[in-house]
């Protein structure tokens, strides 16, 4: 089932002689439950891409329907609420609230719905994430990893029509970029997750379900892998 949909996507900056082409005509579809990473050098249109995708930014020309709703004609205040609704983002920087615990940066996204959590769901994310105990720390008393953890719940928390990774292992070493990876891996597989990660590191994608390469903002290459 198609959950995503790029029609002819161009992102074009400045005017005239300053005009920079970060993305030309990209057509894209994943499909639900896909574990897709976008691979590309850094200045490719790889970010640009996942702002668009995520109705953080919008394309200058071409259409981005998420889940049959065109998002690329959506105004601040729909793209705010359609992002909190249906898209899940993790940064490299975690993007936590340093004043509130891991619970409540968890349920933000609800909070600022006021719905009610599904409480089921939530023991099934912070087991599977493996921070359970953490939920009332403050965020500066958390490793890197595990704050990375805290920011995957906080996108999973919705059940968002995707996850969107930019590069989530940049800050984190080795041995906690494995474990990010297999958690982002677990949610795909137990929740049936959509997840589009954006990476230059071609390690980290060969651990996806698919590859697309971006150069000079254009997909050069799209492969399926097993």
């Amino acid at each position: 089932m198609e959950i995503l949909k790029c029609e002819g996507v161009r992102k074009v900056y400045g005017s005239g002689n300053n005009q920079v082409v970060a993305l030309d005509r990209i057509d894209l579809t994943v499909n639900k439950g896909e574990f897709v990473a976008i691979i590309g050098a850094s200045g490719s249109g790889k970010s640009t891409l996942l702002h668009i995708l995520g109705s953080v930014d919008q394309p200058t020309e071409g259409k981005v329907i998420v889940e049959g709703t065109d998002i690329s004609t959506m105004n601040r205040t729909q793209a705010a609420i359609f992002r909190r609704r249906k898209v899940g983002l993790v940064y490299q920087f975690y993007n936590l609230i340093p004043t509130l615990t891991v619970r409540k940066n968890i349920l933000m996204p609800l909070l600022l719905d006021k719905r009610k959590p599904n409480q089921e769901y939530f023991q099934q994310v912070i087991q599977s994430l493996g921070i359970t105990d953490k939920l009332e720390a403050l965020p500066n008393q958390l490793s890197g990893g595990q704050q990375q953890r805290a920011a995957i719940a906080r996108s999973l928390i919705y059940r968002p029509a995707l996850l969107l990774a930019d590069e989530p292992t940049g800050n984190l070493d080795q041995k906690n970029s494995r474990e990010i990876i297999d958690l982002l891996k677990l949610s795909n597989r137990n929740l049936k997750q959509t997840i589009l990660l954006i990476t230059h590191d071609e390690k980290i994608a060969l651990e996806a379900d698919r590859i697309v390469t971006i150069e000079d903002g254009r997909i050069i290459s799209d492969e399926k892998r097993g």
